[in-house]
């Protein structure tokens, strides 16, 4: 799967009644080579965490460095890994991937590699390393968006470029990180944040200009999507959830998933995105899939619909946003209803377009990392060009 740089890059859309489906494709053939400019352009790289999603942005380096110079016009280099359980380790000339991608979950592991410690150095790493761009992928803390917003300050202080998974930034501090982005001339891109591998942010920002949107909703959370299919299965939510972290679509402590919160940020993040406002977790009503019964998603599907955990939001008239998080027993001819496993889906509407729905993967470790992946691509653009 990550052999061939090609199926990470390309994205082709399918059409159908104003849906765009995403769907990561392999482009082998008649292959193009981006140049931008004459020299080739390096970018060393600092993780800060190394769970599943940056490990996979390692792996995606790794596999793909050839390809990528050939086709994008850059190379990568990670020189810097900090994480809270494996240590830290800075190797200014580069570090040696295939021992980096097949370390060990172990508490200190880092410390067997040549420089490495056992304690994370996260803020050092972050403002002292040759880094040009901070990879952030550490766990959302949905109350106080820590430590992950000191670490994107840390960044654009220190004139480094940064990309974050991670919703609290964005969903806390959107606004005061932004500027501190644009005063220092440095990329700050969250593009996994809402959909993973799936660009809605950017299809939101430069596919539906000139069109005017004043609502959405959508299914962004994966695992809950996938748990609540696995439910109409058969399945008990005890028995869901655990096959939602064996295939890591869940996090250990699944509770901001099931109970809502997650996708509370996700709609904070795309309404203040799409609407220019600036909502806060008390402006969205949030309820989760833990108030729905076996029974009652197993009837619903009798019946002939289907729970969906739907996050949405609308502009009214006099500028202010309506928000909630909730279950919603969606008839099956219903845009959202077709999204299934770990898909995710968001139906924009518009004035000249009607409902445009986008879909595509919203949840797994390789396509979060391609999400990182393409946050450094668009660094890359717009600090070309």
């Amino acid at each position: 799967m990550l052999g061939d740089f090609g199926q990470y890059h390309h994205y082709f859309g399918h059409f159908s009644q104003y849906t765009l489906t995403f769907f990561l494709c392999d482009t082998n053939e008649n292959k193009t080579t981006i140049a931008w400019g004459n020299a080739m352009k390096n970018y060393n790289i600092a993780l800060i965490g190394f769970g599943g999603v940056n490990r996979a942005l390692a792996e995606i380096i790794h596999n793909n460095s050839g390809k990528m110079e050939q086709e994008l016009g850059f190379s990568l280099k990670v020189v810097a890994v900090s994480d809270m359980y494996l240590g830290s380790l800075y190797q200014p000339e580069g570090i040696e991937l295939e021992a980096l991608t097949q370390l060990p979950v172990e508490k200190g592991a880092l410390a067997a590699l040549p420089n490495g410690k056992e304690d994370a150095d996260n803020e050092n790493i972050i403002k002292n390393s040759n880094a040009d761009i901070v990879a952030e992928a550490t766990f959302t803390d949905a109350v106080t968006g820590e430590p992950a917003i000191s670490h994107c300050q840390w960044a654009l202080s220190s004139g480094k470029h940064i990309c974050t998974t991670n919703k609290g930034p964005l969903a806390l501090s959107a606004g005061p990180l932004k500027t501190l982005a644009a005063q220092n001339q440095l990329g700050f891109e969250y593009e996994g944040v809402v959909m993973s591998g799936t660009p809605v942010l950017r299809y939101a920002d430069q596919m539906l200009k000139g069109a005017t949107t004043n609502r959405f909703e959508g299914i962004v959370n994966g695992t809950a999507n996938f748990v609540l299919g696995l439910v109409e299965q058969g399945q008990s939510f005890e028995q869901a959830i655990k096959q939602a972290q064996e295939l890591g679509y869940a996090e250990a402590d699944p509770t901001a998933d099931i109970g809502g919160k997650d996708v509370m940020l996700k709609v904070i993040v795309l309404a203040n995105s799409l609407f220019g406002v600036h909502l806060a977790t008390q402006d969205v009503a949030c309820v989760g899939i833990d108030t729905l019964t076996e029974t009652d998603i197993i009837q619903a599907q009798q019946d002939g619909f289907h729970w969906k955990l739907i996050g949405k939001a609308s502009l009214l008239e006099n500028g202010q946003v309506e928000a909630q998080v909730a279950p919603e027993k969606l008839p099956s001819d219903h845009p959202l209803a077709g999204a299934q496993g770990a898909t995710n889906a968001v139906t924009f509407y518009t004035d000249m377009l009607g409902p445009v729905t986008v879909s595509g993967p919203g949840a797994g470790r390789i396509e979060t990392g391609y999400a990182l992946l393409s946050d450094i691509i668009a660094i890359h653009t717009k600090t070309h060009h």
